[in-house]
């Protein structure tokens, strides 16, 4: 299939910046690699330009496309192959449970408009267990705080939570100039693949996420702060933490080991 000049004019209330760049669609391919045994789902397909990539490779591809325009253009290009299924519907709200199952793990992939971007990541990271992996382009900002390390002015909640869960990988930056228009921020393609074996302790995730959020909901003050409603300084000190120290300086073990103790009380 020939890969056709965009006719869909681009929209700024779904956040829409079509990648357009051929080299970089296929290096996104490669780092996709796709098989015929894959269970695909591509959320924003735009104009089809990833989509035009995977259809063919005969995995069992399901898109979801929010902007109705598109809907057209995406069944007259790909109802061809047997295995394909649109979902006109909004990511943020679709049961991504309806797809997956345990003998076939999904495979997400996707340009995620940057203003949904990271609460549709924590939908996603509550449906690990269905998936194998998740391919995003998203804004650079947004994958550096998903790769970030302790110490570093990335190193937060949307991380924390991530690496909890994931693997993640920071393969490639891509420039502006690969959209159709332009966006005013670098962009990048991230890989987040489910931990099958964790190498942090257990938690309660729930714990946890309460004791991140509320780590973090004033950088500049400290833990001693930020954690009064939730655990005592005392407490904080028999678990080797500093109480005066701020929240991006501690490692996810700790943040685990805050969360337990919480926990277990």
């Amino acid at each position: 299939m020939s890969r056709k000049p965009a006719t869909h004019r681009p929209r700024k209330r779904f956040g829409q910046n079509f990648l357009t760049d051929h080299s970089v669609i296929d290096r996104i391919a490669d780092a996709i690699a796709a098989s015929e045994q894959d269970h695909v789902v591509e959320i924003g397909p735009g104009q089809g330009a990833l989509t035009e990539t995977l259809a063919p490779l005969k995995c069992q591809l399901d898109v979801i496309e929010l902007d109705r325009d598109l809907v057209p253009g995406l069944l007259a290009a790909f109802s061809i192959y047997p295995h394909f299924t649109l979902h006109n519907a909004d990511a943020l709200k679709f049961d991504f449970n309806t797809l997956g199952s345990a003998g076939a793990p999904l495979r997400v992939v996707g340009n995620l408009p940057y203003n949904i971007s990271t609460p549709l990541i924590f939908k996603l990271l509550q449906d690990a267990p269905i998936i194998r992996d998740m391919h995003f382009m998203l804004q650079l900002e947004v994958v550096q705080r998903l790769a970030a390390s302790p110490g570093s002015k990335h190193w937060g909640r949307l991380g924390i939570m991530a690496q909890y869960l994931c693997a993640v990988e920071h393969l490639f930056d891509v420039p502006p100039e690969a959209f159709n228009p332009p966006p005013k921020v670098q962009s990048a393609i991230v890989r987040l693949t489910p931990w099958q074996s964790s190498p942090w302790p257990e938690c309660d995730q729930a714990q946890l996420r309460q004791v991140v959020q509320a780590s973090f909901a004033q950088r500049r003050k400290t833990l001693r702060n930020n954690l009064k409603a939730l655990i005592d300084s005392a407490d904080l000190e028999r678990l080797g933490i500093d109480p005066g120290a701020r929240a991006e300086t501690l490692e996810l073990t700790q943040f685990i080991d805050i969360a337990n103790a919480i926990h277990a009380k």
